[in-house]
């Protein structure tokens, strides 16, 4: 299968158009129109219908293959590319919002950096394909337990912080006045879900153990990546949301109650590509050394 072709079905499928798809990729229409050709000729199956422009259910199952498949080649690219790449001068950093803390943003250089707010998921991604040198991802997990290795492709990931957690709660919340909370005690409050700049509540319902779907409903979904904006929309009255203790407690006209049970822990990791040598060089090797010291 050639990958050309496939990564011009995905964008096809993607946009849902041929003419978009075109400009997006820089192709003319009618080369997209006979990528796809190829492609379906030598699958031996239909994958799009024209009008309008949607996957056939071959179509769809290519997709779930599909996105795995490029970014492992992209990633292989860029793993070889560091090969003949000259030392570079200056790091690029890709971060999901909740690795951005004091530690972190210390041990970044002066000058010469590039830092990138992503998505949780996205950040591994933009590491192994070489889009950023580092990346700093966060999770919740049991005191000094890692957290799950992403599977996008093989990284070297060091725990660089850990830090405990805590329910961040309008001032007048029935809760407000507690010493402490157990995941328990909220699985019937009313959350907010905001996934790329907070801790889903897929991972708290994963962590309570209840049935699946069940428990930690959804009052407002946030789908930004900016910590303020859900800090805000907690203070408000939207919903409760976990947050690392420091962070929490930093918020004015809220109160932040420890999470006491289950024993769990904000951690952060430093994520770096796959044959970057035990102790590199250049920026990197800056910010790896003051992370780890």
């Amino acid at each position: 299968m050639d990958p050309h072709l496939l990564r011009t079905y995905v964008t096809v499928a993607r946009l849902a158009s041929f003419s978009e798809a075109a400009r997006a990729l820089g192709y003319t229409q009618s080369a997209v129109s006979q990528h796809i050709a190829a492609l379906e000729t030598d699958l031996g199956l239909p994958l799009l219908t024209r009008r309008p422009v949607a996957p056939t259910p071959a179509g769809e199952r290519l997709l779930e293959h599909a996105g795995a498949l490029l970014l492992r080649l992209d990633a292989a690219r860029a793993d070889l590319d560091r090969f003949a790449a000259a030392p570079r001068a200056t790091l690029r950093v890709a971060a999901s919002p909740l690795a951005l803390h004091a530690r972190t943003l210390a041990a970044l250089p002066a000058t010469g950096v590039t830092l990138r707010g992503l998505p949780p998921e996205q950040v591994p991604v933009a590491v192994v394909t070489g889009e950023a040198d580092a990346g700093l991802v966060d999770g919740i997990a049991a005191p000094s337990d890692p957290l799950p290795p992403p599977d996008v492709a093989p990284l070297a990931a060091t725990g660089v912080a850990e830090e405990p957690l805590a329910v961040l709660l309008p001032a007048g919340h029935p809760l407000a006045g507690r010493a402490g909370l157990r995941l328990d005690d909220l699985a019937d409050a009313r959350w907010l879900d905001a996934p790329d700049a907070g801790i889903p509540l897929d991972r708290l319902r994963a962590v309570h153990g209840g049935p699946a779907g069940g428990g930690f409903r959804t009052a407002l979904r946030y789908e930004g990546t900016d910590t303020r904006t859900l800090l805000a929309l907690a203070v408000a009255g939207h919903g409760l949301t976990l947050l690392p203790s420091p962070l929490a407690a930093s918020v004015p006209g809220a109160v932040a109650v420890p999470l006491v049970a289950p024993r769990l822990v904000h951690r952060t990791e430093l994520l770096l590509p796959p044959g970057v040598p035990a102790e590199p060089t250049g920026p990197v090797a800056e910010f790896t050394r003051r992370l780890r010291g």
